[in-house]
């Protein structure tokens, strides 16, 4: 093989190799962008469930008040 032909793989494989990081730089950035997407999705999402469970709580204080109501208007009766 003449020294010709060593350069020529040798640039072939520098260029193949940037390639490959170039690759590597591409997934590593939609990685990233798709990780902070759903990061800001489960943040969300943790805060719509906290507000649902307020909401819930909110609706079994007032179902038991009425039951207690209820009752307490049965035993006046």
């Amino acid at each position: 093989m003449s020294q010709n032909d060593s350069i020529n793989n040798a640039e072939i494989d520098l260029e193949k190799l940037e390639s490959q990081v170039d690759e590597l730089i591409r997934a590593c950035t939609h990685l990233s962008n798709e990780n902070k997407s759903l990061r800001a999705r489960q943040e969300s999402l943790v805060a719509e469930r906290a507000a649902l469970i307020e909401k819930t709580e909110l609706a079994r204080n007032r179902v038991e008040a009425m039951i207690t109501r209820l009752k307490s208007m049965e035993s006046t009766q």
